[in-house]
């Protein structure tokens, strides 16, 4: 039976249909791992692989997903579908949200702001009198008042991985490691004592291999969630797939549901079709 949590948020969010099969997949993975008591985690691995056999491996010390959406079909909003399925099916109340840059991690930041335009929890009633708690990579410091809060039900913290990368370069500790006297210990060691802490990486493909993703993997989170329209990493040797795609929507699957416009072809300004054979 469908759970109606997941109805509910497929719903209320107006869920396309693969974002939908998405909050399904990880319903049905909260249910095999027990959540929030997740088992070892080569038990969770075979747990796994027995429902999903396309699945390889988490490569992380802590379960951690892929879900590979087209772009277009809309990543940031099932990013919002994850937290409030979470939140309000198991009461998971803290959560990190990667960004690949600057760009991409002031858009979520606008995304995740009530009365904003795309805001992501539009229609979770749950949400509307009380709204996450948003802190950012630019505030958490000034934050350390609302992390004790327990009027305050759910926090979304967001950063950018293109900052971290650039704190750690030369084997440095990132500013997020660093003491905090707001707080009498690093910020990152308060994330990394939470219980209930799950990762989202927006466009992970692009910071998956760095040191800031190194430093973050300390955090020692319950859960990882992934998304990306492009599961794999470049190489010198090629394109790496990910071991860790739980559930894979391709661009030719959007277009053909008219989830995405048909690619254009981009060419040279003076390319001649007829100069080349049909070939």
């Amino acid at each position: 039976m469908m759970n109606s949590v997941v109805n509910n948020i497929a719903n209320r969010l107006s869920l396309r249909h693969p974002q939908r099969r998405s909050l399904e997949i990880l319903d049905r993975i909260c249910e095999l791992l027990n959540l929030p008591e997740i088992p070892d985690r080569e038990t969770s691995l075979s747990v796994i692989k027995t429902e999903f056999p396309t699945f390889k491996d988490f490569e992380r010390e802590f379960p951690s997903l892929c879900f590979a959406l087209a772009t277009g079909v809309g990543k940031t909003r099932l990013m919002g579908a994850f937290i409030s399925y979470l939140h309000l099916a198991y009461n998971i109340k803290n959560f990190f949200v990667l960004a690949p840059n600057l760009t991409i991690y002031n858009k979520l930041i606008t995304d995740f702001t009530p009365n904003t335009s795309k805001y992501v929890f539009k229609g979770i009633h749950e949400f509307a009198n009380n709204p996450p708690e948003l802190i950012t990579g630019d505030n958490y410091e000034m934050s350390a008042k609302t992390l004790f809060d327990e009027q305050i039900s759910c926090k979304i913290n967001i950063f950018n991985i293109s900052k971290i990368n650039s704190e750690v370069r030369g084997g440095k500790s990132p500013k997020i490691k660093r003491l905090s006297e707001y707080l009498g210990e690093s910020y990152f060691n308060y994330l990394s004592a939470l219980e209930d802490l799950v990762i989202l990486m927006d466009e992970s493909h692009r910071y998956r291999a760095s040191a800031g993703v190194r430093a973050i993997n300390e955090l020692k989170p319950l859960m990882g969630l992934e998304v990306t329209a492009t599961p794999f990493v470049e190489t010198s040797k090629g394109p790496v797939p990910f071991k860790n795609v739980i559930y894979d929507y391709a661009l030719g699957s959007a277009i053909k549901d008219g989830f995405v416009k048909d690619p254009a072809v981009v060419t040279r300004k003076d390319f001649n079709p007829a100069s080349m054979s049909p070939e």
